[in-house]
């Protein structure tokens, strides 16, 4: 943002990268989902996820010009948006797995798990970054940890509303 120039290996670019990679991931899923409950969800997902990557893409010393152009910030709200359909969906004791789901089940299923692994990697990157640039927003680290857990809950929900239709693969 702003026209700073800096290394595609920073830090920085890094993380917002594998962030974008993240957003094409849930991209793909969504297409795979359509237009009902996981379609409209991942799609209010990429949403949220432009908004992290400018925040990312954003030097530190441009936080309040970004803030004042009217850009917003990762949101506590944001998170617990994240958090009650987690709560949610796991209310449902057919979603609970009792050891490791194998990726595949369906197409939308094995897009989810994709874009788990992928948002796990992103994780991991914003954790980096959050080392090497003290006083970044906390909330973007908790918005992809949480985001990995709804990935995998997702999928687990798609595979059951398969399993409920009875279609093979869908």
């Amino acid at each position: 943002m702003y026209g700073r120039r800096v290394p595609k290996s920073d830090p920085r670019v890094d993380t917002y990268g594998c962030v974008d990679e993240l957003n094409a991931a849930l991209g793909v899923a969504r297409v795979a989902a359509g237009d009902g409950f996981l379609g409209e969800q991942l799609l209010l997902v990429q949403k949220d996820l432009i908004l992290l990557m400018g925040e990312l893409a954003t030097a530190p010393e441009d936080l309040a010009r970004y803030v004042k152009d009217g850009y917003r910030l990762t949101t506590s709200a944001m998170v617990d948006r994240l958090t009650a359909i987690i709560d949610d969906l796991e209310k449902d004791k057919l979603l609970h797995y009792k050891g490791w789901a194998i990726p595949g089940s369906t197409m939308i299923s094995a897009a989810l798990d994709v874009a788990r692994a992928t948002c796990r990697r992103a994780e991991r990157r914003v954790a980096v970054l959050s080392e090497h640039q003290p006083g970044l927003n906390p909330e973007i680290l908790r918005y992809v940890n949480r985001l990995s857990d709804l990935c995998w809950l997702f999928a687990r929900y798609a595979e059951h509303t398969n399993a409920q239709r009875g279609s093979p693969g869908g």
